[in-house]
């Protein structure tokens, strides 16, 4: 089961590499991580535990996906700070899942991951459009 969720995290990410620029894909896959930290609460309220904790594998999924791919030998500490980023939002929503204030705390996870989120859209922004370049 693991295998096949780092797998389908790995391939998530260079889907949405190959089809936008890679500062967007990574505001796409936070994307991707919000919206399914939100369903995994809508399914929780609905008393749907079983899709719940699906959707919230498959957030976790995305951000593992993230920190498997960071280029340590061009973000240096950034890439450093980034994964263990990731890897302490991973924890927070695999030991929040179930919890009686589950919802608070997923609460803090999405606006967490906004913030990143917002972060990277800007820098998305502010990047130069660079062209393909044919060999």
């Amino acid at each position: 089961m693991q295998y096949a969720s780092n797998q389908h995290a790995a391939q998530a990410y260079r889907s949405a590499a190959i089809a936008v620029p890679p500062l967007q894909a990574v505001v796409m896959l936070y994307d991707g991580a919000i919206l399914f930290l939100r369903k995994s609460l809508s399914a929780a309220e609905e008393r749907r535990f079983e899709d719940s904790h699906a959707a919230m594998i498959r957030a976790t999924a995305i951000l593992r996906g993230l920190s498997h791919h960071l280029d340590y030998d061009r973000g240096g500490a950034v890439a450093e700070r980034l994964h263990g980023t990731y890897n302490a939002l991973i924890m927070a929503c695999l030991r929040s899942y179930g919890r009686p204030d589950a919802a608070a705390r997923f609460g803090r996870i999405i606006a967490s991951l906004g913030e990143l989120r917002d972060a990277w859209a800007f820098v998305a922004a502010a990047a130069p459009v660079r062209t393909a370049q044919r060999a």
